[in-house]
């Protein structure tokens, strides 16, 4: 019996475990789903919160929103160095996790307008105090959701052994259906939530409640986690590994430049220039990440097309009719669907399909569900009236009586319609979802008109406004007159759609003021279905599956066995340096056509998928458990000569300075 038979069964002897897997598997799990629960909770009410709490415009929001999704990516690298260097990936989540906790309450204290509302309109008084608040949970948000995202997947590998590689990739698979689970039930119930009307003084949209779920959900996440801590395989740190990364490629570098010459003998691969100072198996390791790390390269292309099924996708969908969520609940479906059946029948049939060419293979279904959106974007173009520009919409009012009426339009100065006549006023509007509308005085007397909080300026009898946009769905209007009386007007609104709204003379202020208002639709609204949209959704989400599914799984079993954080940090990293790309293609401008823009990124997409191919072609698997003990087999003596060899040139600069002397720092004891 050798000594890893030995070791594997008392493994198996003291870890408790269920259906062959771990029992302290199912404690991340939870954990996972409850924390990706209070992730993208908060995340699907964020840019709302933005713009209607804070008062930002569109372009801000939107900003300030990828900007923070980037650094939640950014931040793994960090997290990946605390883990793998001092404190362990079980105490890294623990804390990150206190202070995630801590970023989301604050952010639901921040959305609580009665704490600077001191006049009690419904308004907060220092909205300096409610953005800073909210910048920090940001902050700490992000710091602790980036910083444990390395550490949890890895965490879950660590519990598994190494004749369990079935049972942890069907882990891999379980803990990113646990993911979308949690976002799934997150975006169906925190929009739901924010609804609600809730406040001390005055009622208003609930973003406490939005955010306060989902910091509730993070509290659970943080106890359900601490709960296992007795049935976790828990692995020491193995001290600064990306330092000595770090330093070790750097010396490699500068020994091979001191030595460029022609008479000094070429090496097998240039990390072998640090033998002189570093232990091979450290190179070795070294090596083994480099070589999984190159093969990131490309990737960030596809999450520039991922991440953008929540902005471009989703103002396509806001010029559909209809209204539901398809990622999440796709992503719930296809996980099982790819595990227990398309991957097994790919298996029978022969086919060698290597996790790499499963990658490539979702890279290009990505790209195919871009070219769906494009023909899509076609058919929706052909559909919505010719604007005079893709920002513009117009709205008319017309009076017939003998009064004006004010009007102000969002975003613009307030305008009066003079004499009896029609005017045609270009409105440019901030907003996506638009129509064209008009109203039309016919009462004896000046009225205002508003929209929500938009003045719609004074309209004149027998005078129509100008054209103006509001958003479509359910629009509320204010009619005022000059002594001060009130009349709302509710009217559902399509996208693509233009009204005609008629006051007669026989209109009247009070309960039934509206029932003389006549609204004429001139232009029809756009019926294309959202559900058009499933087709690029499943596109993408097969695509999704097959790719990050398997570049988790691929991660892990590639990286060395003290670089396992650091690795999935780099993978993580590809995730923001997409978000980043989409930052820069949003400030740089788009194309005349969004439809191109589509098969632009497809293109790219493609071609990017292709280099890939290649470099996966050229890729050898590698087993770094096997890589490693070739290393181990040192004698023991022969081993600490290494240790001291490192030791003595680690410390080369800190002898120098103690010492004062030229003494040859060779016959140094350290």
């Amino acid at each position: 019996i050798t000594f890893n038979q030995i070791k594997i069964l008392s493994t198996q002897l003291s870890t408790p475990s269920c259906l062959g897997y771990p029992v302290s598997i199912f404690f991340i799990v939870v954990n996972e789903f409850c924390e990706r629960f209070s992730y993208y909770g908060m995340k699907a009410v964020l840019v709302l919160y933005f713009k209607y709490f804070i008062g930002w415009d569109n372009d801000l929001s939107t900003t300030i929103y990828h900007t923070f999704v980037a650094l939640c990516y950014l931040t793994p690298i960090l997290g990946a160095i605390i883990a793998d260097s001092w404190l362990g990936k079980f105490k890294t989540i623990v804390y990150l996790s206190i202070v995630y906790t801590i970023g989301q309450v604050i952010m639901a204290i921040s959305a609580i307008h009665d704490i600077t509302d001191t006049n009690r309109d419904g308004t907060p008084d220092n909205m300096t105090f409610h953005t800073a608040m909210s910048m920090l949970g940001l902050i700490l948000i992000a710091l602790g959701t980036g910083g444990i995202k390395p550490c949890v997947a890895a965490f879950g590998g660590d519990q598994f052994e190494e004749h369990q590689e079935k049972q942890r990739s069907t882990f891999f698979s379980i803990f990113y259906l646990s993911i979308n689970a949690g976002s799934l039930l997150s975006t169906l119930i925190t929009p739901i939530l924010r609804a609600q009307e809730c406040g001390i003084y005055s009622k208003q949209s609930c973003f406490p409640l939005a955010f306060g779920v989902p910091a509730a959900l993070m509290v659970v996440a943080l106890i359900v986690f601490i709960a296992g801590h007795n049935m976790y395989i828990m692995e020491s740190p193995k001290g600064n590994i990306l330092l000595q990364v770090m330093k070790c490629i750097g010396f490699a570098i500068r020994n091979r430049f001191n030595h460029r010459s022609k008479q000094h003998p070429k090496r097998e691969h240039w990390m072998d220039w640090a033998e002189e100072k570093y232990d091979k198996l450290l190179i070795a390791q070294v090596k083994m990440v480099l070589k999984v790390l190159f093969l990131y390269i490309p990737l960030p292309m596809f999450w520039a097309l991922f991440d953008q099924q929540g902005s471009r996708w989703t103002l396509q969908a806001t010029t559909m009719d209809g209204n539901f969520i398809v990622n999440p609940i796709l992503i719930v479906i296809m996980v099982p669907i790819m595990d227990s059946a398309v991957y097994p029948l790919i298996k029978k049939c022969g086919l060698n399909f290597t996790p790499l060419r499963r990658m490539t293979v979702g890279m290009l279904l990505a790209s195919l569900a871009f070219v769906a959106a494009a023909l899509l974007q076609i058919q929706i173009d052909r559909t919505v009236p010719n604007f005079p520009s893709s920002s513009q919409t117009q709205v008319k009012f017309l009076n017939l009586e003998n009064t004006p009426v004010p009007v102000v339009v969002e975003g613009q100065e307030p305008f009066v319609v003079p004499g009896f006549n029609v005017s045609s006023h270009n409105g440019t509007s901030n907003s996506i979802k638009q129509f064209l509308k008009e109203f039309v005085n016919g009462f004896r007397s000046h009225l205002n008109f508003s929209v929500k909080s938009d003045h719609l300026g004074p309209i004149a009898p027998l005078q129509a406004s100008d054209y103006f946009s509001v958003t479509h769905g359910k629009a509320s209007f204010t009619i005022e007159n000059e002594e001060g009386q009130t009349c709302h007007y509710i009217l559902q609104l399509g996208f693509g759609s233009s009204y005609t709204v008629l006051i007669p003379n026989t209109f009247t202020f009070g309960e039934s003021c509206t029932e003389n208002i006549k609204a004429i639709q001139d232009i029809n609204p756009n019926d294309i279905h959202m559900a058009w949209q499933v087709i690029q959704y499943f596109l993408m989400t097969c695509g999704e599956v097959v790719f990050s599914v398997t570049g988790l799984d691929f991660s892990y079993s590639q990286a060395p066995s003290n670089m396992k954080s650091v690795l999935q940090a780099g993978w993580l990293l590809t995730v923001a340096v997409g978000n980043i790309i989409v930052l820069i293609v949003a400030e740089a401008g788009s194309l005349p056509e969004q439809w191109a823009e589509y098969v632009l990124f497809a293109c790219l997409l493609v071609a990017v998928s292709i280099i890939f191919a290649v470099m996966a072609y050229f890729y050898t698997y590698m087993d770094p458990a096997e890589i490693e003990a070739k290393f181990m087999e040192l004698e023991p003596d022969d081993k600490k000569r290494k240790e001291l060899e490192m030791m003595t040139k680690d410390n080369l600069a800190y002898v120098n300075n103690e010492t004062s002397n030229n003494t040859d720092v060779k016959q140094t004891k350290i």
